[in-house]
């Protein structure tokens, strides 16, 4: 029996889940327990931004066989829909120069060349989403000359979590994988159009992650 821990930043997300199951554990993150197409499930609420979803990979991961993460993004350019996150990188960890900001894979030394900035996901295993890389930081992009910048990245949609999950993955030797479903496109109507578009897009995304467990 695998046991997964899935981390979403917001309720909304984390409800989207494999609805009105499973029983809830009192603590610093409202956390879910449940059972699941064979595997322990527990779906844990971290909170927005990359100190809450590093700290709750922290602390509920060392028990998790994988680390998975549902839950919505903005779009780079990419069309609405859920995709599977198979890179994610963070696009405000690196070093400042004059003029320029140099990115670098979050957790290396800021110094020299910099080489490839990205975490790869675990294989997918067949769902049959897009693939697309994700770049996370810790600031809501309602900006079009900002996406268009992350899109340099060879990112095709942008969060505040994903990136950091996958190097406290990475730093815990687990494997990870998220599912994310767009919201907006990270431009100046993207305020409106997440809270209008949340609950419907956590769904979808969420379908996706019940989808995932099943064939798991």
């Amino acid at each position: 029996m695998t046991a997964i821990l899935i981390l979403a930043a917001l309720p909304e997300e984390a409800d989207a889940m494999f609805l009105g199951a499973g029983e809830y554990e009192e603590g610093p993150f409202r956390a879910r327990h449940l059972a699941a197409y064979g595997h322990d499930l527990v779906i844990v609420t971290c909170g927005l931004g990359k100190v809450n979803a590093a700290l709750a990979a922290g602390v509920f991961g060392a028990d998790a066989d994988l680390l998975l993460m549902s839950g919505t993004c903005g779009s780079l350019g990419a069309a609405p829909g859920a995709y599977w996150i198979a890179e994610a990188l963070q696009h405000d960890y690196g070093a400042t120069h004059p003029g320029l900001f140099c990115r670098y894979r979050a957790g290396d030394w800021p110094m020299g060349e910099a080489g490839e900035a990205h975490f790869a996901a675990m294989a997918d295993p067949g769902l049959g989403l897009p693939h697309a890389r994700i770049a996370s930081g810790d600031s809501f992009v309602a900006c079009p000359d900002a996406a268009a910048d992350l899109a340099t990245l060879g990112a095709t949609l942008v969060d505040m979590e994903v990136g950091a999950v996958a190097q406290a993955a990475a730093r815990l030797g687990k494997p990870w994988a998220a599912i994310k479903a767009v919201t907006d496109e990270a431009n100046g109507d993207s305020g409106g159009d997440f809270q209008a578009n949340l609950i419907r897009a956590a769904r979808v995304a969420g379908l996706e992650v019940e989808r995932l467990v099943a064939m798991l």
